[in-house]
Parts: structure tokens; C-alpha cells; sequence
């Protein structure tokens, strides 16, 4: 098992690509906190994993309260005793939406959601790394974080934010053996772009299809484990070749 006796913080992770990331670590033998806005799926996921022989608790958490992620942290420090590994998974989009038709209400959110919380999850979790001369942090950000049209105004805008701040984190506590690395998703079938993705062609990606949560959950695993140790500040594109033509 590549992640065992390591404890993982997956935030979104009731469903969609987060659900995939927790049940992905848990059967490499990390101890999972799934924290997500939806306690009962989050409940949900958690127990699937302890029916499967594996160690998780379900969190509660709205990304956009500081006093959430604050709690999230503490609980996991006094449920498990560590936090080896954060994967940022929440995030919200915003259906391709131009700049003129986005209020600053929805930028905000956009910003708040997929970016300030990563910011703030960070800062809690960094000086615990810090202490214990390691850590791992997982950034899922987009290729719209590399490339335009991908995604609304806001969306874009706050992926190529997550992608700036990775870099950053990157650089200035790679030197605590804390790796910080991002993904960055193509169009990824899920609950949250099940209707959106029956209108949408596929011939514009190289290999013709749609990703699966499980693909990006098989990366964030990666990632996280010992396989990548000397990976820090990486942007992976894991979009069946579209950001190449």
C-alpha cells in the first residue's frame, strides 16, 4: 500500500472526483477525512470505506467559513493524531460564463470557493508540516488554469490562481520536505457536468472521450505517494491530450 499509516484530508469528497480521491487513498491505506458541505454523503463515503477495511471519519465543512476549516484541522490532528496529505478537491463552476454576464457576487464565490479556501486550508495545515519536516499537498486546479476558454471568467480566472499559488507554496516550503503539486483536470465526467456533458463533442480531445473521477483519483494518489518524492510544483494536465493541439 503506497499511502500507509498517512492521514488525508479530502475536501469536497461526498461525490465527484473528491468521492473517487477517498475511497482512492483509503485503499492504498491512508486514514481519510471526508469533508464536504454534504454530511450524509460524506457519511456515506466514510462508511464505505470502514466496510471495506478501512479508517475514515466524516466533516462537515462549508470552504468558505474560516472557522470550518479551522475545526476540520483540529478534529483531524485529534482524531488520527497527523495530517501527512491535504487534497483541495472543493470547487464550484461557472458554466462558461463571459465577463459581462458574471456578477461580483459569483466572482467572489468563484474566488472564495476555489481559491481563498486552498489559501486558508494551507495556512492551517503548514506549520503542523512544517513541525513534522513533511507533508503533501494536492491542488486540483483545471486546464483552464492553462488555457482559455475552458471555463467561464471567473472560473478561469481562479484556476489560473490556484495554479500561480501552488507554484508559490512550491517554492518557499519545498525546503520543509513539504511537496506541493496541482492537477489539472480536462473535462471530467461527473455528477456536478453529467448534463452538461450530453451536448458536448469529444473530438477536440486526442483521445475522443470524456476523463473519469477514478482517472484523477489514480493521479492524486500518485502524487501523494512516495512514487513522486522528488515532484514539487508541478502542473499535471490530465485532459486526454487537449491542451497539445
Amino acid at each position: 500500500m503506497r499511502l500507509q499509516n498517512k492521514v488525508a484530508i479530502i475536501t469536497g469528497s461526498a461525490s465527484g472526483m473528491g468521492k473517487a480521491e477517498a475511497l482512492a487513498f483509503a485503499r492504498e491505506g491512508a486514514k481519510v477525512i471526508v469533508a464536504d458541505m454534504n454530511l450524509e454523503g460524506a457519511e456515506q463515503v466514510a462508511a464505505q470505506i470502514k466496510e471495506n477495511g478501512g479508517q475514515a471519519a466524516a466533516v462537515k465543512v462549508n470552504v468558505t467559513v474560516l472557522e470550518d476549516l479551522s475545526n476540520m484541522v483540529e478534529y483531524t490532528k485529534n482524531t488520527f493524531g497527523q495530517i501527512d496529505i491535504v487534497v483541495n478537491n472543493a470547487g464550484i463552476f461557472d458554466k462558461y460564463t463571459n465577463s459581462l454576464e458574471t456578477t461580483e457576487e459569483q466572482w467572489d464565490l468563484m474566488f472564495d470557493i476555489n481559491l481563498k479556501a486552498i489559501f486558508r486550508i494551507s495556512n492551517l495545515v503548514l506549520p503542523h508540516m512544517i513541525e513534522r519536516k513533511q507533508g503533501t499537498i494536492v491542488n486540483i486546479a483545471s486546464i483552464a488554469g492553462l488555457v482559455a476558454q475552458m471555463g467561464g471568467a471567473a472560473y478561469t480566472a481562479s484556476k489560473h490562481g490556484v495554479i500561480g499559488y501552488t507554484k508559490h507554496l512550491a517554492a518557499v516550503y519545498g525546503r520543509y520536505n513539504i511537496k506541493i503539486n496541482a492537477i489539472c483536470p480536462g473535462t471530467i465526467s461527473t455528477p456536478m457536468t453529467e448534463e452538461m456533458l450530453k451536448t458536448r463533442p469529444t473530438d477536440k480531445i486526442p483521445l475522443d472521450r470524456f476523463g473519469q473521477a477514478q482517472e484523477v483519483a489514480d493521479l492524486a494518489v500518485f502524487l501523494a505517494s512516495d512514487e513522486a518524492k522528488f515532484m514539487n510544483g508541478a502542473m499535471v494536465p490530465i485532459d486526454g491530450g487537449y491542451t497539445i493541439v
